[in-house]
């Protein structure tokens, strides 16, 4: 799987790692402007939006053919329910609301075929392997598959060390908005409290030597030390280009309006 695998390259590489998730409007289209921009790598966010199992697969069919890394965010993580998503051929899984290992344990269960787990592998996953053996589908898929847990809850942060050191978990990640909305604290990223938390999971990430992956603001983050980074949902992204291009022009405009009525006055 050599998007995963160069995935993993780059963020055990010094230097930003950067990805977009899509949440809204899933189109081939984005996808590949997602792949000509350059970035790193992309997330298709099944947790809140009901994206049909065919536009996902097709997603990930794109990531496959131009070996760029498509990821998955289900929206559980069951067994079944990891099985499923795998199927569809992401290179990995951004895992929400993980709180404990017994959750891994359970995802390990639906990305491994057995004797490791109980995955049935099927669909258009299996274009990844030439063969249907299981040493194939170890090699060719099962050892690089990118996982990643989002912590998101104060059980989550109590737990974080144990989950950053769990042999599935390629790094950790955080959900900063629902990591707020479970201190209390929505949203209130400069709060000491919520500022605490991500330095507790920063620390369980340093010590179990696996990346730490974040969502918001890049330039912020990269400046915090933060080097695998989701630079935001890219509709939202637009909407907020969109903005500042109109605002930016509209004061243009209000100034040549007033520079066109002050010569107009002067000239009468």
């Amino acid at each position: 799987m050599q998007p995963a695998i160069e995935l993993k390259r780059k963020i055990l590489t010094p230097g930003p790692t950067l990805g977009v998730m899509i949440s809204s409007n899933l189109s081939m289209e984005l996808v590949e402007v997602a792949i000509a921009s350059g970035l790193d790598y992309l997330i298709v966010d099944a947790e809140h939006m009901g994206h049909s199992p065919e536009r996902i697969a097709e997603a990930c069919r794109i990531g496959r053919l131009t070996n760029f890394p498509v990821l998955l965010r289900p929206a559980r993580t069951d067994t079944e329910s990891i099985g499923m998503a795998m199927d569809l051929g992401p290179c990995g899984l951004l895992l929400p609301m993980i709180e404990s290992v017994t959750q891994l344990a359970q995802v390990q269960a639906g990305i491994y075929m057995p004797p490791r787990g109980k995955r049935r592998p099927g669909g258009p996953s299996n274009r990844w392997v030439q063969t249907y053996s299981y040493e194939t589908f170890k090699s060719e898929v099962e050892d690089h598959v990118i996982i990643v847990p989002q912590i998101e809850s104060p059980n989550g942060i109590e737990n974080a060390a144990e989950i950053a050191a769990h042999p599935i978990v390629t790094a950790l990640g955080v959900g900063p908005f629902d990591l707020s909305a479970g201190l209390g604290l929505c949203y209130e990223p400069h709060h000491p409290r919520f500022r605490a938390a991500l330095a507790s999971i920063r620390a369980a990430s340093e010590r179990a030597e696996k990346p730490l992956w974040m969502i918001g603001d890049a330039e912020a983050l990269i400046k915090d030390g933060y080097s695998f980074v989701c630079i935001g949902e890219p509709t939202a992204m637009l909407q907020a280009h969109l903005t500042m291009a109109v605002g930016k022009l509209r004061t243009q405009g209000q100034g040549l309006r007033r520079a066109l009525d002050h010569e107009s006055n002067r000239i009468h």
